[in-house]
Protein backbone atom coordinates (compact mmCIF):
# COMPACT_ATOMS: atom_id res chain seq x y z
CA UNK A 1 0.00 0.00 0.00
CA UNK A 2 1.55 3.44 -0.92
CA UNK A 3 2.54 5.46 2.56
CA UNK A 4 4.46 8.90 3.34
CA UNK A 5 5.27 10.38 6.26
CA UNK A 6 4.45 13.67 8.35
CA UNK A 7 7.47 14.86 10.32
CA UNK A 8 8.91 17.86 11.63
CA UNK A 9 12.49 18.32 11.11
CA UNK A 10 15.26 20.89 10.44
CA UNK A 11 18.50 20.54 8.77
CA UNK A 12 21.27 21.07 10.93
CA UNK A 13 24.10 22.30 8.61
CA UNK A 14 21.50 24.92 7.23
CA UNK A 15 20.62 26.21 10.11
CA UNK A 16 23.80 26.68 11.13
CA UNK A 17 25.17 28.43 8.48
CA UNK A 18 22.01 30.44 9.01
CA UNK A 19 23.11 31.20 12.30
CA UNK A 20 26.79 31.92 11.13
CA UNK A 21 25.39 34.37 8.63
CA UNK A 22 23.21 35.77 11.21
CA UNK A 23 26.39 36.56 13.35
CA UNK A 24 28.33 38.41 10.77
CA UNK A 25 25.38 40.66 10.30
CA UNK A 26 25.50 41.32 13.50
CA UNK A 27 29.12 41.76 14.06
CA UNK A 28 29.21 44.55 10.97
CA UNK A 29 26.05 46.70 12.10
CA UNK A 30 26.43 50.02 13.10
CA UNK A 31 24.40 49.98 16.28
CA UNK A 32 26.39 47.08 17.24
CA UNK A 33 29.27 49.15 17.30
CA UNK A 34 31.15 48.13 21.12
CA UNK A 35 28.62 45.60 21.77
CA UNK A 36 28.98 42.06 24.02
CA UNK A 37 26.35 40.77 22.45
CA UNK A 38 26.81 36.76 21.72
CA UNK A 39 24.80 34.14 19.44
CA UNK A 40 25.61 30.89 20.52
CA UNK A 41 23.90 27.56 18.96
CA UNK A 42 24.14 24.10 20.67
CA UNK A 43 23.51 21.34 18.56
CA UNK A 44 22.94 18.90 21.29
CA UNK A 45 20.26 20.22 22.89
CA UNK A 46 19.32 22.03 19.52
CA UNK A 47 19.42 25.58 21.63
CA UNK A 48 19.99 29.05 20.68
CA UNK A 49 21.32 31.33 23.26
CA UNK A 50 21.36 34.87 22.70
CA UNK A 51 22.89 37.49 25.65
CA UNK A 52 23.06 41.27 24.83
CA UNK A 53 22.77 44.59 26.60
CA UNK A 54 18.94 45.64 25.90
CA UNK A 55 15.75 44.97 24.47
CA UNK A 56 16.18 46.56 21.10
CA UNK A 57 19.47 44.85 20.65
CA UNK A 58 17.73 41.36 21.59
CA UNK A 59 14.78 42.12 19.27
CA UNK A 60 17.58 43.11 16.12
CA UNK A 61 19.27 40.16 16.49
CA UNK A 62 15.74 37.75 16.54
CA UNK A 63 15.04 39.62 13.83
CA UNK A 64 18.26 38.98 11.46
CA UNK A 65 18.07 35.22 12.62
CA UNK A 66 14.81 35.00 11.60
CA UNK A 67 15.42 36.68 8.19
CA UNK A 68 18.45 35.01 7.58
CA UNK A 69 16.32 30.85 8.24
CA UNK A 70 13.92 32.67 5.65
CA UNK A 71 16.78 33.32 2.94
CA UNK A 72 17.67 29.45 3.93
CA UNK A 73 14.91 28.29 3.19
CA UNK A 74 13.97 27.37 6.92
CA UNK A 75 10.98 27.89 8.43
CA UNK A 76 11.10 30.23 11.16
CA UNK A 77 7.95 28.36 13.28
CA UNK A 78 10.43 25.89 14.22
CA UNK A 79 11.75 28.27 16.63
CA UNK A 80 10.29 27.94 20.56
CA UNK A 81 11.10 31.87 21.53
CA UNK A 82 11.52 31.02 25.59
CA UNK A 83 11.30 33.95 28.09
CA UNK A 84 13.92 36.71 28.83
CA UNK A 85 16.03 36.17 31.81
CA UNK A 86 18.87 39.05 33.44
CA UNK A 87 22.19 37.65 32.94
CA UNK A 88 25.00 38.50 34.96
CA UNK A 89 25.57 42.71 35.07
CA UNK A 90 23.28 44.37 32.85
CA UNK A 91 22.79 41.76 30.47
CA UNK A 92 19.87 40.22 28.74
CA UNK A 93 19.60 36.38 27.71
CA UNK A 94 17.42 34.69 25.98
CA UNK A 95 17.05 30.44 25.48
CA UNK A 96 15.02 29.55 21.73
CA UNK A 97 14.60 26.17 21.89
CA UNK A 98 14.62 24.30 18.18
CA UNK A 99 11.73 22.00 17.89
CA UNK A 100 12.28 18.55 16.10
CA UNK A 101 9.71 16.17 15.73
CA UNK A 102 6.13 16.34 16.01
CA UNK A 103 4.82 16.93 19.26
CA UNK A 104 1.57 14.78 20.32
CA UNK A 105 -0.04 17.76 20.41
CA UNK A 106 0.73 18.75 16.88
CA UNK A 107 0.40 14.82 15.60
CA UNK A 108 -3.22 14.97 17.05
CA UNK A 109 -4.56 17.87 15.11
CA UNK A 110 -2.39 16.30 12.09
CA UNK A 111 -4.68 13.09 12.15
CA UNK A 112 -7.84 14.89 13.17
CA UNK A 113 -7.26 16.97 10.15
CA UNK A 114 -6.66 14.31 7.95
CA UNK A 115 -9.84 12.37 9.38
CA UNK A 116 -12.40 15.13 9.31
CA UNK A 117 -11.67 15.08 5.55
CA UNK A 118 -13.59 12.59 4.53
CA UNK A 119 -10.46 11.12 2.16
CA UNK A 120 -9.98 7.69 1.70
CA UNK A 121 -6.83 7.32 3.74
CA UNK A 122 -5.56 5.70 7.17
CA UNK A 123 -3.39 8.55 9.38
CA UNK A 124 -1.55 6.97 13.12
CA UNK A 125 1.01 9.04 14.99
CA UNK A 126 4.24 7.30 15.08
CA UNK A 127 6.53 8.17 17.94
CA UNK A 128 6.97 12.12 16.28
CA UNK A 129 6.00 11.80 12.68
CA UNK A 130 2.64 10.62 11.29
CA UNK A 131 2.29 7.72 8.92
CA UNK A 132 -0.37 8.42 6.02
CA UNK A 133 -1.11 4.99 3.81
CA UNK A 134 -3.87 4.62 1.24
CA UNK A 135 -4.65 2.59 -1.73
CA UNK A 136 -4.06 4.82 -3.95
CA UNK A 137 -1.53 7.79 -4.48
CA UNK A 138 -3.62 10.13 -5.45
CA UNK A 139 -5.37 9.90 -2.10
CA UNK A 140 -1.58 10.60 -0.58
CA UNK A 141 -1.24 13.92 -2.90
CA UNK A 142 -4.67 15.27 -1.90
CA UNK A 143 -3.52 15.17 2.04
CA UNK A 144 -0.40 16.56 1.19
CA UNK A 145 -2.29 19.46 -0.51
CA UNK A 146 -4.80 19.41 2.56
CA UNK A 147 -1.51 19.88 5.29
CA UNK A 148 -0.09 22.76 3.15
CA UNK A 149 -2.88 24.99 3.76
CA UNK A 150 -3.63 24.37 7.46
CA UNK A 151 -0.78 25.56 10.05
CA UNK A 152 -0.16 23.50 12.77
CA UNK A 153 2.36 25.42 14.37
CA UNK A 154 5.30 23.43 12.84
CA UNK A 155 7.04 23.40 9.69
CA UNK A 156 5.65 19.82 8.08
CA UNK A 157 7.75 17.60 6.03
CA UNK A 158 6.53 14.77 3.36
CA UNK A 159 9.01 12.33 3.02
CA UNK A 160 9.53 7.98 2.59
CA UNK A 161 6.64 8.36 -0.62
CA UNK A 162 6.28 4.46 -1.41
CA UNK A 163 3.95 2.90 -3.95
Amino acid sequence: MPSFDIVSKIDGQTLDNAINNAKKEILNRYDFNDSKSTVELDKKTNELTIVTENDMRLKAIEDSIISRMMKQGLDPKALDFGEEQAASGNMIRKGIKIKEGLDKEAAKKVVKKIKDSGLKVQASIMDDQVRVTAKKIDDLQAVISLCRTEDFGQPLQYINMRS
